[in-house]
């Protein structure tokens, strides 16, 4: 099983080809092509290549499938006792990118 921990929008990632995941919104059209290169570690059937702190010789391809809004997230803030409460919803700008390929030079 070949799998690739990777960093992207200021988070870390467990990638596995032919599955998509859900990434804070990157600025490219639909359809187009993306490649991550902060590859972290790498797990080919067991052959770890661990960075120092990214691995230079991996590169992952994916294609951008839509651009979406998460889930309603809830702010509420209150004060007891001082009459003040403040209700506040927030979602997520998403991009969600389909893994095509790890590819080892």
């Amino acid at each position: 099983m070949k799998y690739a921990i990777v960093e992207i929008s200021g988070r870390q990632f467990w990638i596995e080809t032919g599955k998509y995941y859900d990434f804070n919104r990157i600025p490219i059209e639909l359809g187009k092509q993306i490649t991550l290169n902060r590859i972290l570690l790498l797990n080919n059937d067991g052959e770890v290549l661990i960075g120092k702190p990214y691995v230079n010789s991996v590169i992952i391809k994916g294609k951008i499938l839509e651009h979406l809004r998460g889930q309603k997230t809830i702010i509420y803030k209150m004060r007891p006792k001082k009459k003040t409460r403040r209700k506040q919803g927030h979602r997520q700008e998403l991009t969600r990118v389909l893994i095509e390929d790890i590819l080892i030079n």
